[in-house]
């Protein structure tokens, strides 16, 4: 799961940029919408995160911090949710510095805010100033994660799941 979470952050930084002639003026292309995956595998999902993270790069210097849960139903999820709730705890802990991003989507966004929910308790109010959390999901669910979040002095970014 490590591996995938890193690919998946190595491919939202590696997007291909076009160099520019001096008289030329840059281009910008339209980035194509991704639909929402409906199914649980991670590799149906790296495409959809990195469309919506992908214009939220600004300031940010070193890969994002990706936590995904897969679907309830998937075959030892408990077990799942525990090492990524371990995770996330180990990860704020240690301290996440201006620059980084941290993002957070899930086909269970409600056990993805409750682990959120979880493990910001821990984090210090004003001590994550600079740090981007993106959180993917309902607007619902997203004003649980703002009121989760924003204490610690995070740039907070909601991005509705459609």
């Amino acid at each position: 799961m490590n591996t995938l979470i890193r690919l998946l952050a190595i491919a939202c930084l590696a997007l291909p940029f076009t160099a520019c002639k001096k008289d030329e003026a840059p281009k910008v292309e339209a980035q194509v919408a991704v639909a929402l995956p409906t199914s649980s595998a991670q590799k149906d999902w790296l495409p959809y995160v990195q469309y919506k993270v992908t214009p939220h790069m600004a300031g940010v210097t070193s890969p994002p911090f990706v936590y995904f849960l897969p679907k309830s139903d998937v075959e030892g999820f408990d077990g799942m949710y525990s090492r990524q709730l371990e995770k996330l705890e180990s990860d704020l802990g240690r301290g996440i510095i201006e620059g980084n991003m941290l993002v957070f989507t899930s086909p269970e966004p409600e056990k993805e805010v409750e682990m959120i929910e979880a493990a910001f308790k821990q984090v210090p109010a004003g001590t994550m100033k600079g740090v981007k959390v993106i959180f993917i999901g309902t607007p619902i669910l997203g004003e649980r994660v703002k009121s989760a979040v924003e204490p610690a002095g995070v740039n907070y970014i909601f991005e509705e799941a459609k």
